[in-house]
């Protein structure tokens, strides 16, 4: 797909950024750029119309994403555009401390050290459908504590996406739903 190869190229990679032995895939040049960005948008939506919805409706769930939730701090940035396209509402996940108001909490662990997510208490109502969205997956420990999060309010994660997955750690292995994402990296 030549609009997936254009995407690639804007991706800049910063080595032993943030810690010595992690190469770092910044996606943020894509955003950049108005045309690399309406591409990367127009294939999150094209999947979430095409699969994501269609198999809502197979599994005779409600089909309609209610919430989309960003992960700080890359999903702050695409989660909003998504969610404004399916006519959701937007929920930030933040590191502790961020946020005003009673939250839930997760603790995960990431490729270089510990963390801890939150969400407001009363972000998600119970049984909400609910997208969680992010630039990158590697161990799967951000995403897997912003499913808790979700869990937590008694939604339900019904897929999680990503613009970079990096297969060879495992990271969708720790996700409670199905994971998309456009582009893989070794």
């Amino acid at each position: 797909m030549a609009d997936i190869e254009l995407l690639k190229t804007k991706f800049q990679y910063h080595a032993d950024w943030p810690k010595k032995g992690i190469l770092f895939c910044d996606v943020l040049p894509v955003l950049r750029d108005p045309i690399t960005f309406e591409i990367l948008l127009t294939n999150i939506m094209s999947h979430v119309f095409t699969q994501t919805l269609p198999r809502l409706a197979q599994q005779g769930a409600e089909s309609r994403i209610n919430y989309v939730v960003g992960l700080d701090a890359r999903g702050f940035l695409l989660g909003p555009v998504i969610a404004q396209r399916l006519g959701a509402g937007f929920v930030p996940v933040r590191k502790q401390g961020k946020l005003p108001g009673a939250c839930v909490q997760a603790t995960f662990e990431k490729e270089y050290g510990a963390d801890v997510f939150e969400m407001q208490r009363d972000a998600i109502p119970a049984g909400a459908n609910v997208l969680v969205v992010d630039d990158l997956i590697a161990t799967g420990g951000s995403a897997a504590a912003a499913g808790s999060l979700v869990r937590q309010l008694q939604a339900r994660v019904v897929e999680y996406v990503f613009v970079v997955s990096i297969p060879c750690l495992k990271g969708a292995d720790k996700l409670d739903a199905p994971e998309y994402h456009l582009v893989e990296m070794d």
